[in-house]
C-alpha cells in the first residue's frame, strides 16, 4: 500500500492587488510541512460559494482513494465560503481519517482545540440547515396564502396557463373546454340521489372517458368533487369551509361567486381524518371556477354524509383481506355478505365499473379453508429447520438500501442550496423536494417487503406453532402468517394461485 501523502489547496477568486496569490498561499502552507512530500491542487477564478471546481473535485477524489493524509489551506474560506459545505467536507475527512490544517488561524484537527472547532462548525451547519427548511416552509405557507399555483399536473377539467403575481412569473389555472363539461356532468350526476359514484363510473367507463389514460374509478371521482378549485366561490362556500373549521385567508367580501379557491393542508394541521378541515387553508385562486356554488355544495355534503370513501379500513372480517385479488383482472377482492350470514368475496373493479367479468361466486370460508391448507403443505418443506441464523440481506436488498441513502442526501444537497433561493427557485425546488419525497417512500416500501420476504428458521418455527393451532390462533396472528408466507392469491370461483414468499 502507498503511503498517504500531504495536500496543500490553493483558491484565489479573483487576481486583484488585496488578495493574497495562490503562490504565497502555498509557501505559507509549507511551513507546517516539515519537509514531507506534498501535492498542489489549486483553483484559480473560482468562487468559494460552492464545491464546483475541477482542482478541488480531484483533491475529493483523491481523499476518496485514500491517497491524502492531511489537507493544509492557508485559511478556512479557502475550502469553502458556506458552512455547510464546509461540515461537509469535514465529515469526508473523518471518514477517510483526514486531517485538517488552517495555517493562518492555527485550525489543527490532530489537536484537541481543533476538534473542539470542528464541533462547534458541525452545530453551525446543523443550525443552518434547519434555517433554510424553516426558511423553504414559511416560503411555500407565504405562496399559497397568495394564491400561487403550487405546481403539479392541473386538476382534471383545466389546463394552465401563464401570469404574474405580485411581479412573480407563476401559472393560473383555465378551464379546458372539453374536459371541463365531464367534471360538470360529474356534479350533476351526483346531485341526484339515485346516482351512486359506482353508476358515475361505469358510465364514464362505458363512453369510453379516461383520465390521464386510465379509467374512472369512484374514488377519481369522489376527490374531484371535493376539490374547491372548480366551485365559483360565494358567501355559501364560505361559511362551509368556516364552519369545517378550515382557515380562510381572504376576506368575506371577496368571495363574489366568481373565483375557484386552493385548498392546502396547513402548517399546524394535525394528522386528522380525510373528511376533517381543520386547520386547513382556503386560499382564493385567480382563475374562474366553472361549478356553481349551489350545486357544489350540494355534491360536498352528499359526500360529507357518505362513509363510501373514507379511506382504507383495517382488515376485521377475513384474514385474506389485502392478499387475496381477482385471478381475471388483480383488482383486490372485497368482502361482501348476504342476509343470509354467509361473506363473499366481489371483485372491486366489477363493483366500481363493470369493466371486468368478476371472479365468480368465492364463499370466504371456503377459500379461507383451501389457503389454510395449501400454508400447511407448504410449511411441511421447512419442518427440518430446528434453528439458525435470520437469512443475510441479498445483493439487491444492498443496492436499495444504497439508493435509499443516495435520494437522501440529494435531498438534502437540495435544501442546502436555497439559501437566499429566489420564489422560482423555491417553487421548483418544492416540486422537486415531492418527487425525490415519492421516491424514497417507494425504495421504503421495497425495503420492507424485502425484509419481510426473508424469513428466519426462527419464525419458520412460529409460523408452524400458529398453524398447528389455528382455531385457537387470534385474528392478528392469523394476518402476521400470510404476510410471512404469501404475496398475493389470484382466485376465480374456478381457479386459485398462490404467489409465496418462501
Amino acid at each position: 500500500m502507498n503511503k498517504r501523502i500531504d495536500a496543500i489547496y490553493g483558491r484565489q477568486s479573483v487576481d486583484r492587488q488585496d488578495s493574497i496569490s495562490i503562490e504565497s498561499q502555498i509557501e505559507i502552507c509549507k511551513y507546517e510541512l516539515k519537509g514531507e512530500n506534498y501535492k498542489e491542487y489549486t483553483d484559480k477564478g473560482y468562487s468559494g460559494k460552492n464545491t464546483v471546481r475541477p482542482s478541488f473535485q480531484r483533491l475529493v477524489k483523491d481523499i476518496e482513494e485514500g491517497l491524502i493524509q492531511r489537507v493544509i489551506v492557508y485559511k478556512l474560506d479557502r475550502i469553502s465560503r458556506s458552512i455547510i459545505d464546509f461540515s461537509n467536507m469535514m465529515e469526508l475527512f473523518q471518514r477517510y481519517d483526514v486531517e485538517f490544517v488552517s495555517s493562518t488561524e492555527k485550525f489543527d484537527t490532530s489537536a484537541p482545540m481543533g476538534r473542539a472547532m470542528l464541533n462547534v462548525c458541525i452545530v453551525f451547519a446543523q443550525l443552518e440547515r434547519e434555517t433554510i427548511q424553516k426558511r423553504v416552509t414559511d416560503a411555500y405557507h407565504s405562496r399559497c396564502r397568495k394564491g400561487f399555483y403550487m405546481g403539479g399536473p392541473p386538476p382534471y377539467g383545466f389546463k394552465s396557463e401563464h401570469t404574474v403575481i405580485d411581479g412573480i412569473n407563476t401559472k393560473k389555472l383555465v378551464a379546458d373546454p372539453e374536459t371541463s363539461q365531464y367534471i360538470k356532468l360529474m356534479y350533476e350526476m351526483f346531485a341526484d340521489p339515485n346516482n351512486s359514484l359506482g353508476d358515475i363510473a361505469r358510465y364514464f367507463v362505458e363512453q369510453g372517458i379516461v383520465i390521464g389514460g386510465k379509467e374512472i374509478h369512484r374514488s377519481t371521482i369522489s376527490k374531484a368533487m371535493k376539490n374547491p378549485a372548480y366551485v365559483q366561490a360565494d358567501l355559501e362556500v364560505y361559511e362551509f369551509f368556516k364552519n369545517q373549521g378550515a382557515v380562510v385567508t381572504n376576506d368575506v367580501a371577496d368571495f363574489a361567486g366568481i373565483n375557484g379557491c386552493y385548498l392546502f393542508q396547513g402548517r399546524d394541521a394535525k394528522n386528522l381524518k380525510k373528511v376533517s378541515l381543520q386547520d386547513q387553508i382556503l386560499v382564493l385562486a385567480p382563475h374562474e371556477g366553472f361549478i356553481a356554488p349551489d350545486l357544489w355544495l350540494t355534491v360536498r355534503k352528499r359526500l360529507l354524509s357518505t362513509q363510501s370513501f373514507g379511506g382504507t379500513h383495517k382488515a376485521k372480517n377475513t384474514w385474506l383481506s389485502g392478499k387475496i385479488k381477482c385471478g381475471v383482472c388483480s383488482t383486490a377482492l372485497m368482502y361482501s355478505q348476504t342476509k343470509t350470514q354467509f361473506g363473499y368475496f366481489r371483485c372491486r373493479k366489477r363493483i366500481d365499473n363493470k369493466n371486468c367479468i368478476g371472479c365468480g361466486t368465492i364463499r370466504v370460508h371456503e377459500m379461507e379453508h383451501l389457503i389454510y391448507g395449501e400454508m400447511q403443505k407448504k410449511m411441511s418443506e421447512f419442518q427440518t429447520l430446528t434453528g439458525g441464523n435470520p437469512m443475510k440481506a441479498t445483493p439487491k436488498l444492498t443496492a436499495l438500501n444504497i439508493e435509499l441513502m443516495q435520494v437522501e442526501l440529494e435531498v438534502e444537497k437540495l435544501l442546502d442550496t436555497l439559501t437566499g433561493a429566489s420564489s422560482t427557485l423555491l417553487s421548483y425546488a418544492n416540486i422537486k423536494i415531492e418527487e425525490l419525497d415519492t421516491k424514497r417512500q417507494s425504495l421504503i416500501k421495497s425495503i420492507s417487503d424485502m425484509n419481510n420476504d426473508m424469513v428466519s428458521s426462527e419464525s419458520i418455527k412460529q409460523i408452524t406453532s400458529h398453524l398447528d393451532s389455528w382455531n385457537n390462533t387470534d385474528f392478528a396472528d392469523k394476518r402476521l402468517v400470510i404476510d410471512s408466507l404469501v404475496t398475493k392469491i389470484l382466485a376465480t370461483s374456478a381457479s386459485v394461485k398462490i404467489e409465496w414468499k418462501i
